[in-house]
This record gives structure tokens, sequence and C-alpha cells, in this order.
């Protein structure tokens, strides 16, 4: 996985300043079948120094590129739970209980989780909300974003719902602005819209204030580069 991910940034990082394989190979000194294996994923085996070339060669620092490498002092998942502790903290202010990685399928050993699962117990509402840092499969995350949203309510049907309120259970996705989620977002335009139809705007009222009821539609929001604040999405069909 971290191969896959180094990969990814150096195929961002040559294109960003328009260079080809062959380009960034002869300035690291590496044959351009070397750099496109590197951005295949298939670097695994690759020393630090020749990913310290390859930075060095499309204008980046190594650390860059190690951004989710294991570390003594930082969990892999940093930037994961960052956004995670934004979202809980931002939706504090419009009185949602936020409860990280809600396992959704108690008692099993490998249960499916909810990277956080909001309830607003004073308006009947609750949020599936999944943290993107980066997509792998995008129609595997639409399918399991529907499964955990099916499967909440009936884990609240079970608790203690008002009776006689349906309650209303929608979907977030939460983001991470970078360059290849932005692309992928606006390569995709029609069908990430035709899936999440909730105004942004509304997501973030309703996130923060208590008196604003959610949106009628799942929500997509960007999550900035620091992983503390959320802004709208604003999706185009």
């Amino acid at each position: 996985m971290v191969a896959v991910r180094l990969g990814t940034a150096l195929r961002e990082a040559r294109l960003a300043v328009g260079l080809e394989q062959s380009d960034v190979g002869i300035r690291s000194r590496l044959s351009q079948v070397h750099v496109s294996r590197l951005e295949r994923g298939l670097g695994s085996g690759a020393s630090l120094a020749t990913w310290s070339r390859v930075a060095a060669a499309v204008g980046e620092q190594l650390v860059g590129f190690l951004e989710h490498a294991p570390g003594a002092d930082r969990p892999r998942d940093l930037e994961h739970l960052k956004r995670q502790s934004a979202l809980i903290s931002i939706a504090a202010a419009g009185g949602w209980q936020a409860v990280p990685e809600f396992a959704v399928d108690p008692g099993s050993p490998r249960s499916r989780s909810i990277d956080v699962a909001l309830v607003r117990r004073a308006t009947d509402e609750a949020v599936v909300a999944e943290i993107w840092d980066w997509f792998d499969d995008v129609g595997a995350g639409f399918r399991s974003l529907e499964a955990k949203r099916a499967a909440l309510v009936l884990l609240l049907a079970q608790g203690s719902r008002p009776s006689g309120r349906a309650g209303t259970i929608r979907g977030l996705y939460v983001v991470r602005n970078t360059r290849r989620n932005h692309q992928l977002i606006a390569d995709l335009g029609p069908l990430f819209a035709a899936r999440f139809q909730g105004s942004s705007g509304t997501w973030l009222k309703a996130l923060t204030d208590p008196g604003q009821r959610l949106p009628n539609g799942d929500g997509l929001l960007w999550s900035d580069r620091a992983g503390s604040s959320l802004r709208a999405s604003r999706l185009r069909a």
C-alpha cells in the first residue's frame, strides 16, 4: 500500500511539472522502465536513496512522499485520524454526538465500522460519515456507504429512538483536498453529483447549527490539506 501511494505521488508530481517519465529517469539516473514501475506501485523493494532521487527529480522532498509510511512517532493513518477528529469537533457545535469507528456488526470479530457515526437525538437524525484520503474503488465505496447506512438504521431502531418517528439517516463523504481527488471527482462529476444530491452548504450548516435539519440527500464535503476544516464541494453534473 505504501508503494502504491508513493507511486501515485510521484506520478502526480511529475505531471504537475510537465515532465515525461524519461525526463525523471535522466534526472534521477534511472531508466524510464524503472520510473514506470515506481509509478505503478511496484517499488516496494526500492531503496530510500532511489525514492529520494526521483523525488528531487520532480522538485519534491522525500518527506512529502513518505507522508503515509509507518514511523516511530506518527501513526500510519494520521491524515485519516485528523479528519475524523476535525469532523467530531465541528459537529459538536451542532449538537451531534459522535462515535468514531462505530461497529455496525456487533459481536463479529471482523465487524465493519463507520469512520464517524453522528447522532442528534433532539432532531432524531443520524449521519454515516466516511473519510476519504484517496479513492481506490469508487463503486465499492458507494455500496459500502449504503450498506452501513442500512445497518445503522437497524441498530438505532433497536435502541432508544423515540417511538413513532421514522428518523433521518444520511450519508456523508469527507474527502481530502488533493489534486488527485479533485481530478477524479471532476472527471466523474455526473456520477458524484447523482450520488450526493444534498446541498453541501446546507450540510455545513446542519453540522454546526442545532436548528438546521439535514438536507434531502447525502453530502460530500472537502477537507483542507491540514485536515482541520471543511468546505462545500459544489458538485456539478
